[in-house]
């Protein structure tokens, strides 16, 4: 499939690449150091219009398509991964089911202060029992009157101490469950009974935090509810399955940076009187990071255009979120390789890549998950 990018995108493409390369990377090591984000790359941020690319211009965004994403996050996913982590994780599922499913009362209050970025949005479907097995919900949300009030944890919650707003998913049916039992929520952080957990201290992705939320008879007013009561469940996939797209092109976007990095450190590296990339070892190796990274790139546009042409995408979104994110992890791996006890310093792009990589095979859906998805769209399909 060929995609073909418009003018606007081209241009948004070039912006992005300059803002990244100009103004992000020269503070990706503190932000490493630091595990925070200047808070002036996160002001420009919202000057660009990041937080504000997946809502509708109605409300205040930029509305891009998914393919308009996709390019933006490709090029976001060149520079330090936890950066990319505040922004995709509000943009993406922490948007998505605002804009799609979303009563107009609730559009019209929310959306355009997380379009300008002055509120955080963050998605709550984990909780300590329900990882890949999102079915096995335990939060739960009782209707009283005119309000929800919703008891339980989320846990591993992107943007969960920063975020302003929450899409929480609780079961409102027990006996019913995922087949018309669990209802998506937005709950705001200054709803009485929502608690907010310490920050995760994680492998990587610095700068971009995790936690748990926690719910004590959290009070939820009736009119925050996103979409019909019962429909939580097929929403989450709905949300989840835009979400792996967006995780492949980011996954892109650093495979080009580590295969930039790599080639520039093979033909500067002198070894036995001679570069290390005359030698056919590294020469194959560039090769094979560049073949599979263009194969990634390929899933992951096509899956976008068919979300722009109003196609299911289930299948094709696993499967370009199954392949980009273990070609990232194998990428980072080659490159580390390439770059020897250099590339293990902790000073150096190449070792902070290869630790953020390793989360992209688990969250949004593990690889083993994707798999399993994938295999079952094939046999219903044949």
């Amino acid at each position: 499939m060929t995609v073909v990018l418009t003018d606007e995108i081209q241009q948004m493409k070039t912006m992005i690449r300059n803002f990244v390369e100009k103004e992000v990377e020269p503070f990706a090591q503190q932000i490493e150091e630091e595990d925070a984000i200047p808070q002036h790359l996160v002001d420009k941020a919202k000057e660009l219009g990041l937080f504000g690319m997946s809502i509708p211009e109605e409300y205040g965004g930029i509305g891009l398509n998914t393919v308009g994403k996709a390019v933006v996050l490709e090029q976001l996913g060149r520079t330090h991964n936890g950066f990319v982590s505040l922004i995709s994780a509000h943009t993406g599922i922490g948007s998505t089911g605002l804009v799609k499913l979303a009563s107009e009362h609730l559009k019209r209050k929310y959306l355009p202060d997380m379009a300008s970025g002055e509120k955080i949005a963050a998605f709550a479907l984990s909780e300590p029992g329900a990882g890949s097995d999102a079915t096995n919900l335990s939060t739960t949300a009782e209707k009283k009157g005119e309000y929800w009030v919703v008891n339980g944890t989320k846990h591993f919650i992107t943007n969960g101490p920063v975020a302003d707003v929450f899409t929480v998913f609780a079961l409102t049916d027990r006996e019913k469950g995922a087949k018309g039992g669990i209802t998506a929520f937005l709950i705001e952080k200054d709803f009485p009974g929502l608690i907010v957990g310490k920050k995760d201290k994680k492998m990587g992705l610095r700068g971009s935090y995790t936690s748990q939320i926690i719910f004590e008879d959290c009070i939820v007013p009736e009119e925050n509810v996103i979409g019909e009561v019962g429909m939580g469940y097929i929403n989450a996939l709905t949300i989840l399955g835009e979400g792996r797209v967006g995780l492949a092109a980011r996954a892109v976007g650093s495979c080009d940076k580590l295969i930039e990095l790599s080639a520039k450190y093979a033909k500067e590296r002198v070894q036995f009187g001679k570069p290390i990339a005359d030698n056919q070892g590294i020469q194959w190796i560039l090769a094979d990071m560049a073949t599979e990274t263009e194969a990634a790139r390929a899933l992951a546009m096509s899956a976008a255009q068919k979300i722009d042409d109003g196609q299911k995408v289930i299948k094709e979104a696993s499967m370009a979120k199954l392949f980009a994110s273990d070609v990232y992890n194998r990428v980072a791996d080659k490159a580390l390789q390439i770059h020897g006890g250099i590339g293990y310093i902790a000073e150096y792009a190449v070792e902070r890549f290869y630790r953020d990589a390793r989360i992209t095979k688990i969250y949004e859906g593990t690889n083993e998950i994707q798999r399993i998805i994938i295999s079952r769209r094939i046999l219903e399909e044949n």
